[in-house]
Parts: C-alpha cells; structure tokens; sequence
C-alpha cells in the first residue's frame, strides 16, 4: 500500500577570460582562474572568502547539489524551504542561492529590496520549468475561454516554474504548491469553484505527474478526469468536449529525473533486495507512484530514513546525489538508488565550488555578478500566488 507524506557532469572548468554559453549570452564573464573543485587550494579559497563574507552572506544549499557545494551552505532544503528561509535572514545583504534558476527568483520575490540573490552559475536552470513558456500559457489559457471554462478553472503551479507562471497563477486568483502541500493546494483550488465533487476544474503546471498522482492517490479522481494538455499541438491536443469534461487539466512537464524511474526498476528491485522499502518522489510516473510503499517530497524522504529501523532495506526514487548523501548518513541502513543507471540533475550540478568561490571572491572585491532580479509586476502577482499558498493550512 502506498504512504503518501502528510499534506502540509560537472561543468566545465572556468579558466581565465572563459565564459559558459548562457553566462556568455548575458554578458557574465567568470574569471579568476579557478582549479578543479578537488583541489586543496581551492578549498581554502573557499572557507576564507566565506569567513571574510561573515554574516554579509547567506548560503543555500538544495539537497540535490553536489557535496562540496553543500560543505558551504547555512542551511539546506527543498526549494520552498530555501526560499523562505532567504526571506527569514533579512539582515543578509547577500543571498547566495546553489540551486537552479526557478529557486533563485522565489528568494527574490520573497526576500527584501535592499538583498541581492546571487545564482553561482546563471546556466542551472530546470528542464521542467522550462517546459512551461508564458506566451504558452497564456495562449492556453485562451484556449481555455473559447472553450467556454476557464471561468471554472483554478490554475495551479507547481514551485517548480518560473516567475512569469507564478505570476500569471497570481492574475487568475491561483496559488503555488509544492509536493509537501500539493493536496492541500488543489482541495483549496476545487473549493474555489465547487469542491472536488463538483465540476470545477484545476489547470495544473508545469508537472503533469505530480498533479496525476495528487488527483487520483490523494483526491480520489479517476485516470479519466485527467488531460494532458500539449502547448505543441492545436488546442492542446484536446477536443472542446475532452476539456469540458475534465477535472484536472495537466501541463505537458515532467522532471528529466523523477520522469526515469520505472515499474521495471521497482520489480527489479523487489526481486533483487528482499523486504525492501520502495519509497518515490511525486514527480515520478503514475504507475511508479502507485507500486510504491512510501511517496513524498524531498523533505519527506530524507525524515523517513531518519527514522527507520537500523537494518531496514530501502530502494529511492529521486535524485542521486540524495540518495548517495542518505546512504552515508545511515550506514546501518541498506540504502539503494532505484534507477538501475546514474542520473544526477544536469542543471543542479552546474553549481560547483569554482563558481561559488567565483561569486564570494567577486563580492569581496565589490563586484557583485549572477544577481538574480525579477521584474516588478511579475514580482507582484507571483506573490500573491505565493502568498496564497503560505496562507494554506499545514504551511
């Protein structure tokens, strides 16, 4: 039986004067002659520019970065976590966030005017928030008028979008979910338009399988209240009826790395480690989710092998550098990665140490480089949409 959480490589060295192609496009030159992150030097490099930044400086760390990145984090944390405890140091005059581009723009918007929030490298962005473009959406949501139900509909986002979504869930009175609350936040959107009994609807972005699995493990709708609309295809892809009578509207996203696991990885698994604890993230598939014995957020995984007996078995579904970080904290524990092959975040790794010696050397020279800056209006209504959802009961 699956138990859901309760609601509530390695880039490219940068040598003097090289630049990364999305840095290089913004005009962000990365100098400084960095050695490779194993080097000793560097090292030290890095422990004294942090000392000097003192309290100046406050680090994030997303459980998926690498472990010499995590060495130098405050804290570390899921996306939302991090972003709100960014908005909880405001006497931080630097908010240095090693995470991916969507993460940075939350601590923006969360965090005071007179803070920088710094992305160590401007090329670790997500591949799932980049599924969902704002021209995309918008054009959606028209497809979604002339079909006669966007009037019904509550749009939803998952933390795991750009600002531009987040603010356009904020125009249409919408909130913000992660994989913590996803529950939570769609019976509130139901509630907005008749209740999950009703014939409302929830226009899910960008990750269609955590809004499935929410659906239809949490909330009790079926496969077939379920649409996957494809910003590629006219209409979606979808007939005026199939919108009509949907519930749950679902953006055409996944996540490059929950997306990988499979049902064959579980039997495989099943077969090899006797008594083994299957325990997935929601972003992976339907039919993994549901072959599962365990399912939550990242937070929710790294608690349950905190606190399971010494000796239990346990295969995980969700991002290796995780996985490997558990098995060392827990080595009376049998800790598997499930995937029979390796898959870290692309884009998590970007952020290495030589760009976060890069970043804290250049602020003490005064420079400050990668600030992440969202434009007002999108600041706006991407807090409201936030705000809604810290307004949520279990947040």
């Amino acid at each position: 039986m699956t138990t859901f959480a309760e609601p509530h490589q390695s880039p490219a060295l940068l040598l003097l004067g090289q630049k990364t192609d999305l840095a290089s496009e913004r005009g962000v030159e990365c100098t400084g002659g960095l050695p490779a992150a194993s080097d000793p030097d560097l090292v030290e490099r890095a422990k004294t520019a942090r000392a000097t930044l003192g309290d100046r400086a406050f680090i994030l760390g997303h459980h998926y970065q690498r472990d010499e990145v995590i060495d130098f984090a405050d804290i570390t944390g899921d996306s939302f976590k991090l972003a709100r405890e960014a908005a909880a140091r405001p006497d931080a005059e630097f908010i240095l966030f090693c995470g991916v581009h969507f993460m940075a723009e939350s601590a923006d918007i969360l965090t005071s005017d007179h803070q920088k929030v710094i992305l160590p490298d401007l090329a670790a962005g997500c591949s799932m928030a980049d599924m969902a473009e704002i021209n995309q959406v918008e054009d959606a949501w028209d497809t979604l008028i002339d079909a006669g139900v966007a009037d019904a509909t509550v749009p939803v986002t998952y933390m795991n979008s750009s600002a531009a979504i987040k603010a356009f869930t904020g125009r249409h009175e919408g909130t913000v979910c992660t994989s913590s609350n996803a529950e939570v936040a769609l019976r509130w959107a139901f509630d907005q338009v008749g209740g999950v009994e009703g014939n409302g609807k929830v226009f899910f972005l960008p990750d269609q399988h955590l809004g499935r699995n929410t659906a239809v493990l949490q909330l009790g709708l079926s496969l077939d209240d379920c649409v996957v609309f494809d910003p590629r295809k006219p209409q979606g892809g979808l007939t005026t009826e199939q919108l009509r009578d949907a519930r749950m509207i679902l953006w055409r996203g996944h996540c490059s790395v929950h997306g990988r696991f499979s049902l064959r990885n579980i039997e495989e698994m099943r077969a090899k480690v006797p008594d083994v604890n299957i325990l997935a993230h929601p972003e992976c598939k339907n039919e993994v989710i549901a072959a599962s014995d365990f399912v939550g957020s990242t937070e929710f995984i790294i608690k349950t092998l905190d606190a399971a007996p010494a000796g239990s078995s346990w295969a995980i579904g969700t991002e290796l550098n995780l996985v490997r970080r558990l098995a060392n904290a827990h080595p009376d524990k049998n800790i598997h990665y499930l995937d029979s092959t390796v898959c870290f975040c692309s884009t998590m790794n970007r952020i290495d140490l030589p760009h976060l010696v890069w970043v804290m050397e250049s602020l003490l020279a005064g420079r400050v480089v990668n600030q992440i800056v969202v434009n007002d209006d999108d600041a706006r209504w991407a807090k409201a949409a936030l705000d809604q959802m810290l307004a949520l009961p279990g947040i």
